[in-house]
């Protein structure tokens, strides 16, 4: 992702998030850490960007920080690659874990997570900014 993508990312993040969309600028910052900490994709269906996923690294750890798929896009196996580049970007930066915060009123995307070996780990209350609970995961990464 370059800050050339960000009118197509901002307006995927809109529909996707309305509740709690990240602003333009909040997703700037996230770019301007890139490569030192972060990494972000996007994904692109006829010269459109259709999907975008960014990842937080630092030392032994890293966070998935937001997956996004258009929805008449959502089943195809986009958001699944889009992870497994963010969980081999995490190996690449050295990571032995990897975390996320999944809406607990999100079952499918919750099961997604599971089918990658992402464990349950705990529960933010009220996290998102509608009140709903953010459920913690975790998985481990091989070395």
């Amino acid at each position: 992702m370059t800050e050339a993508d960000l009118p197509a990312v901002m307006a995927i993040e809109q529909v996707t998030f309305p509740l709690d969309a990240w602003s333009e600028g909040m997703m700037r910052g996230e770019l301007a850490d890139v490569p030192r900490s972060r990494h972000y994709v996007v994904v692109l269906v006829d010269d459109e960007i259709v999907a975008y996923a960014g990842l937080a690294a630092a030392a032994d750890q890293a966070d998935v920080q937001t997956i996004a798929v258009l929805e008449q896009y959502r089943g195809t196996g986009i958001g699944g690659a889009m992870l497994t580049e963010l969980l081999a970007e995490a190996q690449r930066r050295g990571a032995r874990e990897i975390f996320l915060e999944v809406r607990a009123d999100n079952p499918q995307a919750q099961a997604v997570y599971r089918h990658y070996e992402f464990e349950e780990i705990g529960t933010r209350r009220r996290y998102y900014d509608d009140g709903t609970d953010a459920i913690m995961m975790r998985r481990k990464l091989g070395d």
